[in-house]
């Protein structure tokens, strides 16, 4: 029985899965975490896959391996492959006044956003790697003029593997992770150097763009490398997503996804127009603040998980006029990178337990659905809404979601769908198939509420208010 491995190293932890390669049946698993912050030194990464695939019983009798990882991070290389400062993460804000001055550099006002959205399908905010570059340039000249190459935390730890680190011509990355930097364009298929030497005042050493089920190289040990990607893009094929299906990942950040066949351009900066790990699109938003305020709610009422959705479901839809703008942490989708959340509609009536619950999680809902409008803007079709991600696994969540998304909403059977779709991609890889193998590992859970539109439309009413 041929075995893949596929790697979810995420932001706060590495999973590793080990999956029967015709089936995609899963053998064994292990995990480790990662440490806490918005900036991480690389070799923490190893040192947690290490130990998540010794825990999942090791490589001996695996075939191929992928990995997935989260996107945008900034890992620099000096001339001789070492590691010059920490990585700067996605959900670093400090480079967003950098994001400001490349967009205008390519045009006053709206000019600017129009011409980075036409050339790389996204435009700048403070967690793509671009804008990262920028603020090194500025803020760190001295590791800046160290700088000889740069790449991602899933190029990086697929060039560990290879062991040919050292030798900065054999790093590799894929279509889905190069479409987050914003210096590569999907459309194009092609590197935008001229955007990279904006940013960062030169050229640097980045790494190849392999297709979708082009091998990276080898182990030191003969096990294939597959191209690996981003963790959005790993996710959506994972799950087997296709045109016409919507997923929304209820994680540390909250995704909006879908999977298109055409590139998008929007200039609002709302929706970022990637790839996706197949050869198609993954137009995509995304919120800084999702499960963690569901976090911050239990906090707030000391109550766990639990009882924080039994509290919500307690109260009626629209928490009886108490709206949470959930910007705890800043925000990406609408970017306001230095607004805080804000509570409105407080009263003697609704100073409960029960309407603080629903408020903060009906607030995560409705920004999430900020992001789908988004989507549907740029013309995708949205056929089947899929949630996935921890906060996805309460009934509660799910029931108003449905009430706040106006639509059916499917969640899948328990997984590490990151990790699953980067096995796929592994096996895909082995097999030299045109397509990637038809897997079916999840079941699905539909929930469907009768829309409550009112509670949106508050939602709307207030959101602009919010400090930007």
């Amino acid at each position: 029985m041929p075995l893949v491995v596929g790697v979810d190293s995420s932001t706060q932890a590495c999973k590793v899965v080990v999956r029967d390669y015709e089936t995609g049946t899963l053998v064994r698993s292990g995990r480790a975490p990662h440490p806490y912050g918005t900036e991480a030194d690389p070799r923490s990464w190893w040192e947690a896959l290490t130990a998540a695939i010794e825990m999942a019983g090791g490589l001996a009798d695996v075939q191929a391996i992928s990995i997935a990882a989260q996107q945008h991070g900034m890992v620099c290389l000096d001339h001789a492959g070492n590691v010059i400062r920490p990585a700067i993460l996605w959900n670093d804000m400090r480079s967003s006044e950098a994001a400001s001055e490349l967009i205008s550099e390519l045009g006053a006002g709206k000019t600017g956003r129009l011409k980075w959205a036409q050339a790389v399908g996204t435009v700048p905010v403070a967690s793509l790697t671009v804008t990262k570059l920028r603020w090194l340039a500025r803020n760190e000249p001295a590791n800046a003029g160290a700088v000889e190459a740069v790449c991602l935390p899933h190029d990086w730890l697929t060039w560990n593997l290879k062991n040919t680190a050292g030798d900065l011509s054999t790093l590799t990355t894929d279509r889905g992770d190069a479409s987050g930097t914003g210096y590569w364009s999907p459309a194009e298929n092609r590197y935008r150097l001229d955007l990279l030497e904006m940013a960062f005042g030169r050229q640097t050493i980045l790494p190849g763009v392999l297709s979708p089920k082009e091998p990276a190289g080898h182990t030191e040990n003969g096990i294939v490398l597959a191209p690996g990607t981003g963790d959005n893009a790993g996710a959506a094929l994972g799950i087997g997503m296709g045109v016409g299906d919507v997923a929304v990942s209820v994680g540390t950040s909250g995704v909006i996804m879908a999977v298109s066949d055409m590139a998008t351009t929007d200039s609002s900066g709302a929706v970022a127009g990637f790839a996706d790990a197949t050869g198609h699109f993954l137009p995509l938003a995304c919120t800084v603040n999702a499960a963690r305020i569901v976090d911050a709610a239990c906090k707030l009422l000391n109550v766990d998980h639990t009882g924080l959705y039994d509290l919500a479901m307690s109260a009626p839809p629209g928490a009886e006029g108490l709206t949470l703008i959930p910007y705890f942490e800043g925000e990406r989708t609408p970017d306001r990178p230095f607004a805080t959340g804000t509570l409105y509609g407080l009263k003697l009536s609704n100073s409960r337990s029960e309407c603080l619950a629903r408020a903060f999680i009906e607030g995560m809902l409705c920004g999430l659905a900020d992001g789908m409008d988004a989507l549907v803007t740029q013309g995708i079709p949205v056929e089947r809404l899929i949630m996935l991600g921890g906060a996805s696994r309460s009934e509660a969540v799910c029931l108003m979601a449905s009430q706040i998304f106006g639509r059916a909403v499917q969640v899948t059977s328990d997984g590490e769908h990151v990790a699953d779709g980067a096995a796929r991609q592994a096996a895909w890889v082995l097999s030299g198939k045109d397509e990637p193998p038809p897997w079916d590992v999840y079941r699905y859970i539909t929930y469907e509420e009768k829309p409550v539109p009112a509670i949106r439309e508050r939602y709307a009413e207030l959101r602009d208010l919010a400090t930007s």
